[in-house]
């Protein structure tokens, strides 16, 4: 007994220093004219263009550190979230909190977790600042579950911001921290919490992450190795010969809920890891027809936590890039096009050196894949279906006809 009251008394002293923890934001800024002395929580910062992050070269941060610099803040609890056929699930995720007063953080995100997690979308050679702050679980009290960002992918300079527990940190309930990334590659990647990985991103702690190439914003006419930049292209990569070049992009992250793991999280009941069966598939955190409903609310009554819509609409002509990545904890997907044709040209964030053309894509958990389509020769009012060829993976649970589809829809 005294054993036993010794290792208590030593493990509350060792939680102690969470109930002094506090939310505190890291943009860094320069303290003083001379640019001698940094001041990392005190800058003055808005988000002005409501873009959900703070950039420098956006004129939102005041005497910045670098030109470059972005950040942006992170809140990490739990939620809720509606599936397409109207089902409630219970959710871990992530709520983006850049603009929020640090004291209105806690009260403000709540069970404010969005599912799939905000999007993050920078540009090669930023310096990017992620604040996290874990807001708790409202719905569970019970649990004290740490959180950690993991870019997936991201080639981190130092173990401490790679986000998994054995090498570096996890955040406790309460507290905050503040990840550093010097963005140097472009491509699809992906962020997600890796603690306790498969249970909270099957709970939905997982996003949508990618980086613009350094072409994007060279002067038009400027010659690029064998092609000269034109008005409006973008790149999916730095190619030097325009062949990762597109007129519009759209996210397209693969991942599916198990209701009975849910339910039974929400329920404090066992956690049912060996019988783990995805019954809802999802693009971007919707079911069909969700799919073709545009950003924002859905409606449902959580129909806000799924705002990343994944309805598709170029015009007629235009080369489309589809960022594909997936964080599913049980299966493969095979994604095809039924009349279109797909060139790969990207995987695992890195351009491949021959593009090849396909009408369909195998993905894994934790692989990403960038596809140009090219639209050329349709016309408007056009429609294909972009869908996962597992039949077991295009239905809501027990409905038919949902899960991993929606359209391409020619303007």
């Amino acid at each position: 007994m005294k054993l036993f009251c010794r290792i208590l008394i030593t493990l509350v002293l060792l939680g102690s220093n969470n109930v002094l923890a506090d939310v505190v934001v890291e943009c860094p800024t320069w303290a003083d004219p001379g640019h001698t002395q940094i001041d990392y929580t005190g800058g003055t910062f808005a988000d002005g263009n409501s873009d959900g992050m703070i950039r420098a070269d956006d004129g939102e941060i005041t005497d910045p550190i670098s030109a470059t610099q972005v950040c942006l803040h992170l809140a990490a609890g739990d939620g809720l979230v509606n599936m397409a056929d109207g089902y409630e699930q219970y959710m871990f995720g992530f709520a983006n909190a850049t603009g929020t007063a640090a004291a209105d953080v806690l009260n403000t995100f709540m069970e404010g977790a969005v599912f799939p997690a905000p999007t993050i979308k920078v540009k090669q050679g930023d310096d990017v600042y992620i604040t996290l702050t874990n807001v708790g679980m409202n719905r569970r009290p019970d649990l004290f579950d740490p959180h950690t960002v993991h870019w997936h992918g991201f080639p981190n300079a130092s173990a401490i911001f790679d986000g998994v527990p054995d090498a570096s940190v996890s955040i406790n309930m309460g507290s905050s921290l503040t990840y550093f990334y010097h963005v140097v590659d472009p491509g699809t990647f992906m962020y997600h919490c890796h603690v306790e990985a498969t249970e909270h991103m099957q709970m939905g702690m997982l996003g949508n992450l990618y980086v613009t190439a350094s072409q994007d914003e060279v002067a038009n006419g400027t010659v690029l190795g064998t092609y000269t930049k034109q008005a409006g292209d973008r790149f999916a990569y730095n190619d030097g010969d325009g062949s990762t070049r597109y007129d519009v992009d759209y996210p397209l992250q693969l991942a599916a809920f198990d209701p009975a793991f849910h339910d039974a999280s929400l329920n404090v009941q066992t956690l049912p890891f060996a019988d783990m069966d995805d019954k809802y598939p999802m693009f971007n955190g919707r079911g069909y027809p969700d799919t073709l409903a545009a950003a924002g609310a859905l409606p449902y009554e959580h129909g806000a936590s799924s705002p990343v819509s994944t309805l598709m609409t170029p015009t007629a002509g235009d080369r489309m890039l589809i960022r594909i990545s997936s964080l599913s904890t049980t299966s493969f997907h095979t994604i095809g096009i039924f009349g279109l044709k797909m060139q790969v040209i990207g995987r695992g964030s890195r351009q491949v050196v021959e593009p090849y053309t396909t009408n369909s894509i195998t993905i894994g958990g934790g692989e990403s894949v960038d596809v140009i389509v090219d639209t050329t020769g349709t016309t408007a009012g056009d429609k294909y279906f972009l869908y996962a060829t597992n039949l077991d993976h295009l239905s809501n649970d027990a409905e038919d006809y949902g899960g991993m589809m929606t359209e391409i829809q020619i303007q």
